[in-house]
């Protein structure tokens, strides 16, 4: 077809491929039934962005990022939302002239724009964005609509109450529509707000839900507390819990595909004084897709990483606080060194990502199914590489220990502040120091902070204060949050780690054998090159990552505690 000549031709232009592959392209094309534009995409001859603002330059219209549209939200309400969806369309803005300037995700589509055409009835004005990207967008408006709609249905229906229903009677049929699907919304549209966790609590005369968002709860709706049975009863059963238990806490678990993506969400209760409080936490299973660059390790300490993966054995560490990325972190090295010739066995709790080739075992209490006992018996399954979630007790690190000194390479994690602090802790759990000091080949320490929204940041140079907070001798420049719609208005998107990664040198371990303080691990480990968390911090600020806001919560969270102040005397 001339058009899909005239694509490749384009593409080439601006070397997105190259003149030799048109004529082979051009022929597979041809021959394969979904159309160009799918062809391309799914054997990743170029990206998104590339092929549309190709087709956008075709048809003389003009090529734009979803995000950085400035959408009049009272224009959706011209178009029913089944329209938008089928169309792929989104209305932007109006022009003085009364020009309805409309989003669309393919201006090759003559059937949208003919649609679009009469039923706005004026002149239109079209913008390709990318398909992806204007899908999610209606996905959030119809997510946005439908939790409205269940809320309303909510306060309007009477309502079941799952207290005074037999339990036998109590199934997904008999529980309320309306909290049926209040529960469905909220839960989809926590998905497209990209939240971690979803916080169900329950008032004296409300109900909140909230989602944590970069690390943030924001609240997104209320419904009266009479409507909360209903809704507990409806989680309970999803989450295979017992509804009829609510005087002790319950943990549970949801499977569901939300736009062809697998999701798997931990359901934890607790009871308070207005009912029992739900805390679902988010976990994509299908996509995890994480390296290093993802997770915000720079060129110098990718050196240090790659050293120590090519250890044959010995303990590497990841510490930081809890929802700081550290299981996330351990399953990027597992998918590294996850080859055919190496056995990985894993012992977590719970299994956050199920990765393929790879061993992963399921603590259970309740069947004395510990990470110790676990760990005894997966020693006797010859592995190669063995991951703890989490090292608790002195149990579970002496094995891990002993594991590491006879030949198996192991990864876990532990609570602490920094990376030093691992190895006074694991002294502290009662191994013996000349142990640790064989054993443990890095600790990598850990922090979250917040990504600030590419879309929206504003550069300037640092002002006075904000060099004597950064340590700087000279203005330089650094960016700070604004908002946009990209972001929600937060002036954030997303979050990145910072790190502090610490090799143990022959000196340094000299040390822990001679039960060396943190102060004298610390300074040995910065001669040797580690680069302490708030200066990874500080460089990320520098590097128009994060702002200096988040510097200073970091700052803040290291300082060490203050002695109190002795009494003044009477």
């Amino acid at each position: 077809m001339k058009q899909n000549k005239e694509i490749l031709a384009r593409l080439a232009f601006k070397n997105k491929i190259s003149q030799s592959q048109i004529d082979v392209l051009e022929k597979e094309i041809d021959s394969f039934q979904g159309g160009i534009e799918k062809y391309l995409l799914s054997n990743k001859i170029c990206s998104e962005a590339d092929l549309y603002s190709v087709i956008a330059d075709m048809y003389c219209v003009p090529f734009c990022e979803m995000q950085l549209l400035e959408i009049d939200k009272t224009l959706l309400e011209m178009f029913d939302y089944a329209f938008l969806r089928k169309h792929k369309i989104v209305p932007v803005s109006r022009a003085e002239n009364g020009t309805l300037i409309v989003a669309m995700a393919n201006v090759m589509n003559i059937v949208a724009r003919s649609a679009v055409d009469s039923f706005a009835g004026h002149n239109v004005q079209y913008i390709q964005v990318q398909p992806s990207e204007i899908k999610k967008y209606i996905s959030s408006l119809v997510a946005v609509k439908s939790t409205e709609n269940a809320l309303s249905d909510l306060e309007k229906e009477k309502l079941l109450d799952p207290e005074n229903t037999p339990e036998e009677l109590l199934t997904d049929e008999t529980i309320n529509a309306p909290a049926v699907r209040l529960v469905d919304s909220f839960i989809r549209e926590a998905i497209l707000f990209r939240a971690s966790d979803i916080h169900v609590e329950p008032y004296e005369n409300l109900v909140k839900v909230r989602y944590r968002i970069d690390g943030d709860l924001s609240e997104r709706v209320q419904f009266p507390i009479s409507s909360y049975p209903a809704v507990s009863a409806r989680l309970k059963i999803i989450s295979g819990m017992n509804i009829a238990e609510r005087r002790i806490p319950q943990d549970g678990r949801i499977n569901m595909v939300i736009n062809n993506i697998e999701y798997d969400f931990r359901v934890s209760t607790l009871p308070t004084v207005h009912g029992e409080k739900f805390v679902i936490r988010v976990l994509d299973k299908s996509s995890f897709s994480f390296n290093r660059k993802d997770l915000g390790f720079n060129p110098e300490e990718n050196k240090i990483v790659d050293k120590i993966l090519s250890h044959p054995h010995g303990l590497v560490l990841l510490t930081g606080p809890t929802g700081c990325g550290k299981s996330t972190t351990l399953y990027s090295f597992l998918k590294e060194v996850n080859k055919p010739d190496v056995n990985i066995v894993t012992v977590e709790d719970p299994v956050e990502y199920t990765m393929p080739g790879i061993n992963q075992t399921q603590v259970n209490t309740k069947a004395d199914m510990t990470f110790a006992t676990a760990l005894r018996s997966i020693l006797r399954q010859d592995p190669d590489i063995i991951m703890i979630g989490e090292i608790r007790d002195e149990e579970t690190a002496q094995i891990g220990i002993r594991a590491a000194i006879t030949g198996h390479l192991v990864f876990s994690t532990l609570h602490t502040n920094d990376a030093p602090g691992a190895v006074t802790r694991l002294v502290d759990m009662g191994v013996s120091s000349y142990l640790v000091g064989d054993a443990v080949v890095a600790v990598i320490s850990q922090r979250l902070v917040k990504h600030l929204c590419p879309m929206c940041k504003k550069r300037h140079k640092a002002t006075k204060e904000e060099m004597e907070i950064l340590g700087l001798n000279k203005p330089e420049d650094i960016c700070s949050p604004v908002g946009c719609q990209f972001c929600n208005g937060s002036g954030y998107r997303g979050r990145i780690a910072v790190h502090e990664v610490m090799y143990v040198t022959d000196k340094i371990r000299s040390l822990i054998n001679q039960n060396g303080t943190i102060e004298e691990i610390r300074n040995a480990a910065e001669e040797a090159g580690m680069i302490s968390l708030k200066d990874s911090c500080k460089f990320a600020v520098l590097n128009g990552e994060t702002s200096i806001s988040e510097f200073m919560t970091l700052s803040i969270e290291e300082e060490p505690d203050v002695e109190p102040s002795p009494e003044l005397p009477q």
